[in-house]
Formats: structure tokens, C-alpha cells, sequence
């Protein structure tokens, strides 16, 4: 097994995995098809074509720096109503929430080394925009880590990577928070692709959580 490492980290990230119509959810940390899809936008694949070697991918996430949720007020105007036409004299307001100033060391692990080699090479000039959740929330510092491609399984790739060096400094804590994905117990997600991301059908998964001990030095 391999591991590809991502930095995920910016002003504002979002990673909703139970949005129903107004309200925009985030979880606490990254969710599995908020990174397959930024990854389909590095690998320039389209949202209708199938993402069943992705998803097969085991995913795992270290928090470097907890994110502040956070909600924004927004309105919209021009929405459907029951007939299917648009009603430009009502305005629906939208809570869409967020995690401000968080970071993730994020790590997919699989058999196929020369998948987790393309996706390495497509993050460092990506084929469409890349963004943290929402299309307007830009990465901070870049995904791509010059040494995230580890032969490590991932467990121990994410010990053992060097904490982010534009986490915040005052993190002094000997431990970070984790979590893996396992094939038998742990919490469930809803956010395990099971079709392209044109069906927006999404399957469970377990999740699995933790404490790592992780170097002090930190990364270039």
C-alpha cells in the first residue's frame, strides 16, 4: 500500500455531507467526496464520468488546526416554486456554514501506485480550479506537497509527515486529532461515493477516530 498526502488548508473550507435544500451543512473535518471531487477537478474528469477507482481509496484525515465553525446569511431571490417557474417576488434565506482557518494533512491510500502518482502530479498543475468544499473557497497554500507521495501505509504516513509549517504556531499540543476509515466499525458517513458526481448518490462508510503523535519540525 501507498499514500498520497494532501494539504488541505484556507480562510474558509466547507464539507457538507447532509445539505438538504436551504440549509448548507459542514462537518468538522473534510469529507470523502469533498476531496474526490477536488481531485476529479485536478485530474480534469468530468462530473459524469465514473469514480469508482477513487472512491475505492481509503481515506484518513489529520488535523493540524481545528477550524472555527461559522455561519454566513445569505439570500436568494428568483427561486422555484411548486410549478417549476421562478418567483422573482420571493426572497429564501440560506444559512450556508463554514470552518474558518483550519488545517488538514489528508491522506488516500491504495494498491494502485500509478493512480495515487497521477492524482500527485495533476494536484501540482491542476486541470481546473481547485477549491476547499465550495467553488469560492480558494486553497490558502497549495494541496500539492513536493514529498506527499509516501510508500507508507496510511496510518503511519500521517504520523510520521512533519506537522504543517503555516499552521497556526500557537498549537503546542504534544498530540493531533485523527481520523481513518475502516471496513467494520467506527461512526458512520454518508459520504462514500457509489456513482458519478453528476447522481449525487452517496453510500456509508466508517470512520474511525483518534490521537497521533507527530513531529514537532514542520514541513517547507
Amino acid at each position: 500500500m501507498a499514500t498520497l498526502l494532501l494539504r488541505l488548508q484556507g480562510p474558509m473550507q466547507s464539507w457538507g455531507t447532509t445539505s438538504r435544500f436551504d440549509e448548507r451543512d459542514t462537518q468538522l473535518e473534510p469529507s470523502k467526496s469533498g476531496v474526490l471531487g477536488l481531485v476529479c477537478a485536478a485530474l480534469g474528469r468530468d462530473r459524469q464520468e465514473p469514480v469508482d477507482d477513487l472512491a475505492a481509496l481509503r481515506m484518513g484525515v489529520r488535523v493540524d488546526h481545528e477550524g472555527v465553525p461559522m455561519r454566513d446569511y445569505q439570500t436568494a431571490t428568483g427561486v422555484l416554486i411548486a410549478t417549476g417557474k421562478s418567483d422573482m417576488r420571493r426572497t429564501v434565506v440560506s444559512p450556508r456554514y463554514y470552518l474558518s482557518d483550519a488545517a488538514f494533512l489528508v491522506g488516500l491510500e491504495g494498491k494502485d501506485e500509478a493512480l495515487l502518482a497521477r492524482i500527485h502530479a495533476a494536484l501540482r498543475a491542476p486541470h481546473w480550479p481547485l477549491a476547499l468544499g465550495r467553488k469560492s473557497f480558494v486553497p490558502g497554500m497549495p494541496v500539492w506537497l513536493p514529498d506527499g507521495l509516501s510508500p507508507l501505509p496510511l496510518e503511519t504516513a500521517l504520523a510520521q509527515y512533519p506537522r504543517l509549517s503555516s499552521a497556526r504556531r500557537d498549537d503546542s499540543q504534544p498530540t493531533l486529532r485523527y481520523l481513518l476509515e475502516d471496513d467494520q466499525e467506527g461512526v458512520i458517513r454518508l459520504d462514500q461515493p457509489v456513482a458519478p458526481f453528476a447522481e449525487r448518490r452517496f453510500g456509508p462508510r466508517f470512520v474511525k477516530s483518534g490521537v497521533l503523535h507527530v513531529p514537532d519540525q514542520t514541513d517547507a
